[in-house]
């Protein structure tokens, strides 16, 4: 699918298959899950980011130099926990080993993503970096609708994007740290035949609640021939989908690695960083206020600097973050 055709809506066969864990991926590709919350007041927040082909793995770029690239033998679930009692962060890479798949089971080492009874189910079992201990817990996801909008985000159609479920209610419980929550998350899919540095320079995406049981999801980013690329798609908890005008693009200020950031907003109330949940040498998330549609909004917001993460002193830096284990 081109990304100038309609977005479908929610689909009764969507719902039922679920988010497709028993993918095929090619050589030099990668598919990912993804997975975000805050909590009601955000106090609280949660990434999780299941991989076969972990973008980000610089055993996997340096597999990929010298000819091999099997995406199998580079998987990992991230684990990250924000708010109070501190951070926390997990990724411990796998190889094919640790790797268990079938159409409604995703399992790496031993945490595991589940589709059962039209639910994410999460169960967390890892060791955090640099400092280890403990993160166990689980997440439960309930849709408020699934969606079958999936969107080419580059002209040759090499990667693409699917929101899964744009709304989710979200309940948290966690024994170590011991947290638990409930909130409001998202949950979606990205996937592609070759390195996502092959496909783009820089992005920019972002997303946000709206009133209304409404949702806006925003990319805006410049793929490696240089063209620029915006996508602002609306979704509302009845099914119905649509893209939106997408908002003008406004400058946020650098991390603390200088990595730029921008995000869309209506140019009369001005976008700002809430919070900086990671400040990486080539990427940053972010809590973000903005102003969608007339609202002012909280949005968790995401930078890329893919030029940056190629280079050489960070792909040294990365295995510090990210340990590497058989199984």
């Amino acid at each position: 699918m081109g990304t100038d055709s309609t977005p479908p809506p929610a689909n009764e066969s969507a719902h039922l298959s679920g988010p497709g864990f028993s993918v095929s991926v090619p050589k030099h590709g990668y598919h990912w899950w993804y997975v975000d919350a805050f909590s009601h007041d955000h106090q609280y927040g949660l990434t999780i980011i299941a991989f076969i082909g972990s973008v980000f793995s610089p055993y996997y770029a340096w597999s990929r130099a010298i000819g091999a690239g099997d995406p199998y033998q580079h998987c990992a679930i991230n684990v990250s926990l924000y708010g109070k009692g501190g951070k926390r962060w997990a990724m411990t890479e796998r190889t094919q080993a640790g790797l268990s798949q079938s159409q409604n089971r995703f399992q790496v080492g031993p945490s595991a993503l589940t589709w059962a009874d039209g639910k994410l189910i999460i169960d967390v079992n890892e060791v955090t970096v640099p400092f280890p201990s403990r993160l166990t817990g689980k997440v439960t996801m309930t849709p408020r609708c699934v969606t079958d909008a999936k969107v080419a985000l580059d002209s040759d159609e090499c990667h693409h994007w699917w929101p899964i479920a744009p709304m989710c209610d979200v309940d948290v419980s966690f024994s170590a740290p011991n947290r638990s929550w409930t909130g409001t998350g998202y949950f979606d899919t990205n996937w592609g035949s070759e390195p996502l540095e092959a496909g783009f320079k820089y992005w920019d995406w972002s997303r946000a609640n709206l009133s209304g049981d409404r949702s806006v999801v925003l990319y805006d980013v410049i793929r490696r021939d240089g063209t620029p690329f915006s996508l602002a798609r609306l979704f509302n908890a009845d099914g119905t989908v649509s893209d939106i005008d997408a908002p003008n693009t406004m400058a946020l200020p650098k991390n603390l690695w200088r990595v730029s950031r921008a995000t869309q907003s209506e140019p009369h109330d001005p976008p700002k960083v809430i919070s900086i949940l990671e400040d990486a040498p080539f990427y940053a998330r972010s809590m973000v206020e903005s102003t969608l549609l007339g609202e002012r909004v909280t949005a968790m917001h995401e930078s890329l600097d893919l030029d940056r993460f190629s280079s050489k002193w960070v792909q040294v830096l990365l295995p510090f973050k990210m340990p590497r284990r058989k199984r």
